[in-house]
């Protein structure tokens, strides 16, 4: 996973494995550390309702509405991803999730190689 944030925005840009492994109900995390035990995870996950950021000091939830992202997934490859507004107490935090297109792109040419013509 990718994670790019700016000012109230969070972007993450997953490949295709990572979003088959959410998919399936598991959670993508990804942890930048900085020695002596600091650092800073997010984990990605998807649930039934809306949008939802969390955080504690160094750790960010993120969970993201399956059916959207079962959306995203009917239409790839799509260089456009989805977009999502979360309130967090007093701030609102813009969410976007991407699929990695470049990976998308090569997946179905090498599924489209090794199936037979008619």
């Amino acid at each position: 996973m990718k994670i790019q944030f700016r000012q109230q925005s969070l972007r993450l840009r997953v490949d295709e494995d990572e979003l088959a492994h959410l998919l399936a109900g598991g959670t993508v995390t990804d942890t930048l550390r900085l020695g002596d035990g600091a650092g800073w995870s997010l984990a990605l996950r998807l649930n039934a309702g809306a949008a939802v950021i969390s955080a504690t000091a160094g750790d960010c939830q993120v969970a993201l509405p399956i059916d959207a992202v079962r959306e995203l997934q009917a239409r790839l490859p799509s260089r456009e991803g989805i977009c999502f507004e979360s309130s967090t107490g007093s701030d609102s935090v813009r969410l976007q999730l991407d699929v990695d297109v470049r990976d998308s792109m090569r997946r179905r040419d090498a599924v489209r190689a090794v199936k037979p013509s008619a």
